[in-house]
């Protein structure tokens, strides 16, 4: 195994992050992390009613994150995230921790996250907003550190690819 103690599983909302984070967590024994228990109420309040976030508004969830990761790191925790990471700038900033890290980024077509979000229940984040969540997307493209998994590898698979990636050089 490397020595990547942070896999940051990235993508638009109903890209399966949660759940190929939740998985990693398992088998890499790691601390599973769901990026959104760090929003505060009013930002998912503001989310709810169908507004997206502004850039401004997620600096402060990214520090948020940012400061537990590296709280987590140093009492010996390995972590996988679940963090949609749509902004360079966001994905920067847990960059600057200087925590080895590697993202994941599941990639995917729209029609197929619309239907997977139409499926679920009880989630804060309305299907009206994926549009906006695809539109604020900077793909990850030539970045440090980011290996693609694609949204319609079925479960096992991503998984497989995942620890396959986050056990291999960068």
């Amino acid at each position: 195994m490397s020595d990547v103690r942070v896999a940051v599983v990235m993508g638009v909302s109903g890209s399966g992050k949660t759940t190929l984070a939740q998985a990693l967590a398992t088998y890499w024994s790691a601390t599973f992390l769901d990026a959104d228990d760090f929003h505060s109420a009013e930002a998912k309040a503001h989310m709810a009613s169908g507004k997206p976030l502004t850039d401004a508004m997620r600096v402060p969830w990214v520090q948020r994150i940012a400061a537990d990761l590296q709280r987590r790191v140093a009492a010996g925790e390995r972590v996988a995230l679940a963090f949609s990471g749509l902004r360079r700038a966001h994905r920067d900033m847990l960059r600057a921790t200087g925590l080895p890290l590697r993202f994941l980024y599941l990639q995917g077509d729209a029609a197929l996250v619309s239907a997977r979000m139409r499926a679920r229940t009880g989630h804060y984040m309305p299907l009206s907003l994926l549009e906006s969540q695809f539109a604020a997307l900077e793909e990850p493209v030539d970045e440090p550190g980011v290996a693609t998994v694609a949204v319609d590898l079925a479960p096992g698979e991503q998984l497989r690819r995942a620890l396959a990636l986050l056990a291999g050089p960068p």
